[in-house]
């Protein structure tokens, strides 16, 4: 499965793979070396805790560069009146006769415990182009889902503010 992402998040993770690679890197290396000629490997904590912040740094290389060569670019483009990327909506869920916010991004910005759903989820799914007043169902599974209805629409920009994800 590819990651839809937009060009703005393909250039955050650029903009962090330089700096992994050119200064990080050299920093996690030199750690390393500092810490092996603290004496024995097998109980020296500092060796061990620098390697694994420099496999760490290593591994976070790799699943960027990853994302970047399998991303499918879209577009941050939204209907006027509709749902679209980076918008903020208020819903209102009928089942939990709640009111929650949510804003709409790509998943490499998710963050669910902050209201930040990815497009890609079901509740992102079934905003994306829905109009205020609008009564929607979000399925969750083959046995489960549940109704709500459009309160308010936010209009919102990506200006770079919502990092992205670790892991």
């Amino acid at each position: 499965m590819h990651n839809e992402l937009t060009q703005k998040d393909i250039q955050m993770m650029k903009d962090e793979l330089d700096y992994r690679r050119i200064q990080l890197r050299p920093k996690l290396l030199e750690a390393v070396k500092e810490a092996r000629g603290f004496g024995d490997l097998s109980e020296n904590f500092e060796y061990k805790a620098a390697k694994q912040e420099k496999n760490r740094n290593e591994s976070r290389i790799r699943f960027l560069e990853n994302m970047i060569k399998t991303a499918v670019v879209i577009s941050e483009e939204a209907p006027s009146d509709g749902v679209g990327l980076y918008d903020k909506v208020t819903v209102y869920l009928e089942d939990d006769d709640d009111t929650e916010t949510y804003q709409v991004v790509t998943t490499m910005r998710q963050d669910a415990l902050h209201g930040l759903i990815s497009r890609e989820s079901p509740v992102g799914r079934a905003l994306l182009g829905k109009k205020v007043g609008e009564r929607f169902y979000i399925r969750v599974n083959d046995t489960y889902g549940y109704y709500a209805v459009i309160r308010a629409i936010e209009k919102a920009a990506d200006d770079g503010s919502i990092p992205l994800n670790g892991y």
